[in-house]
């Protein structure tokens, strides 16, 4: 039959990446739908060839696993609420948008040794994880320079008319891919200051726990003409450009679901576990209080360093 999974989520990338990367895969059952909006469930669900559920609480009681595409607070609220119902956890990221609504996952399934995956799209491509693999062995990295610049609120874009990505922006939205592929190079952050720029974006410089600098522009309102997504790492080895994922995002949710597999065979544990989506909130929320109020902010102690591949 499949490990059971439900889907919680019913927007574009719940329907073109989770939905359709669970659908497919061949060690996986999709039992059913959940949504905010029952009518777009149960449309949903009838392209995925599943059921809608209007109980969220009832889907839970059906599956092993939830894979969840909604709003990060949402989506807070409801992986806890899994958690403690013993389902194991496929998130997206950020995982939250507090340190301690991320805590309490992290607690949860900790507690109750589930497995978890946080989906940050280009972690999920051997192209960048063998990479990073590399510049991690290497090491004598003094510094990033990063710059992730999108344009989303132009006409036919899917994520425009998104809520949260307009009120949080790109510090919340795009910020997290940056960071899952500078932190498992130059370890936790321990402390940043952010300014708040031009067009919705936000500058951050961030002190990694060996001394070295991270400078992190984002925005999802830059001109059409200005995006941008580059990532370069710089040292004792010269400058390296950090690769584009080689993936769809279909193929490399379907990665990440493959980690989710093998937690339940081999054990929790996992690169991108909640345990890592927690220190990305961290940053984060760190980020936006220095650019809100001014000055440095001690980011909250990270749950540990970060392993690029699995064991």
């Amino acid at each position: 039959m499949g490990v059971r999974f439900g889907l919680l989520g019913t927007g574009f990338w719940a329907s073109e990446t989770h939905g359709a990367a669970l659908a497919a895969h061949p060690e996986v059952t999709l039992v059913g739908v959940w949504g905010r909006d029952p009518a777009k469930a149960a449309g949903l669900a009838e392209g995925l060839g599943t059921r809608p559920y209007e109980d969220v609480d009832a889907l839970l009681a059906d599956v092993d696993a939830v894979a969840i595409a909604l709003p990060p607070d949402v989506q807070g609220d409801l992986a806890l609420r899994a958690a403690r119902a013993g389902k194991h956890l496929l998130l997206d990221k950020p995982l939250a948008l507090s340190v301690e609504a991320a805590d309490a996952i992290v607690a949860e399934t900790r507690a109750r040794g589930l497995a978890s995956v946080v989906f940050f799209t280009s972690r999920f491509s051997d192209t960048v994880n063998d990479f990073l693999v590399r510049a991690a062995d290497d090491g004598g990295w003094d510094g990033v320079r990063a710059t992730l610049f999108a344009s989303i609120f132009q006409p036919g874009n899917p994520y425009g008319a998104s809520p949260w990505r307009r009120e949080r922006g790109g510090l919340w939205d795009v910020g997290p891919h940056v960071l899952s592929v500078v932190l498992p190079v130059l370890g936790p952050v321990e402390e940043v200051t952010a300014v708040a720029g031009p067009r919705d974006s936000v500058h951050v410089l961030t002190r990694h726990r060996g001394g070295a600098v991270g400078s992190l522009s984002v925005s999802l309102d830059a001109a059409p003409e200005a995006g941008a997504f580059s990532v370069d790492l710089y040292g004792e080895h010269g400058w390296r450009a950090v690769p584009g994922g080689g993936r769809s995002a279909v193929e490399a949710f379907g990665s990440a679901v493959d980690r989710l597999l093998a937690q339940l065979r081999d054990g929790p544990g996992d690169p991108c576990d909640v345990r890592f989506g927690r220190d990305v909130v961290a940053v984060l929320a760190a980020a936006q209080a220095s650019a809100s109020g001014g000055g440095t902010v001690r980011v909250a102690e990270a749950t540990g360093t970060y392993p690029v591949a699995s064991d």
